[in-house]
């Protein structure tokens, strides 16, 4: 099996963009929770007092949906994590638009290691692994071993 940079970075980025240590995309705009794809037994579940009064998306509060539990950048949850709307689902953690919401709050935008590089930033020897210029892994096994060794 070839090793699989992209797979290593979106396990970083979602170990390093935990969300429920964020929320930033929860409170970026209120013009961000809308309802899109939603079937209407999808709309259906949430609950009434979340929706906003045209019923175009989430209720929001100052910019911060209605959902969102905690403090932003510390700790935070979804009540609604399981019946939460599509646009929601679709921001994924170090992507675009988790970025975009991360910076605004004075959040961290960039991986500490970036796996497809090597290189951790500010350290000109380099990260857990070599530059990828530098190092093909053919297989998983060799990856390991080198990791290892």
């Amino acid at each position: 099996m070839p090793y699989d940079q992209t797979l290593l970075t979106l396990s970083d980025a979602s170990a390093v963009f935990d969300c429920q240590s964020c929320g930033a995309c929860c409170a970026y705009s209120a013009d961000w929770p809308r309802f899109s794809t939603e079937e209407d037994a999808e709309l259906d579940r949430i609950p009434e007092e979340l929706v906003a009064a045209d019923q175009s998306g989430m209720r929001c509060e100052g910019g911060r949906c209605a959902a969102l539990h905690g403090e932003v950048g510390k700790q935070t949850a979804c009540a609604i994590y399981e019946i939460r709307p599509h646009v929601c689902r679709a921001c994924m953690p170090g992507g675009d638009d988790c970025l975009m919401a991360r910076e605004l709050y004075g959040l961290a935008v960039e991986l500490p290691i970036s796996p497809q590089v090597g290189e951790m930033p500010g350290r000109a020897e380099g990260g857990a692994v070599p530059p990828a210029s530098q190092t093909s892994f053919a297989s998983t096994q060799e990856w390991d071993s080198t990791v290892k060794n």
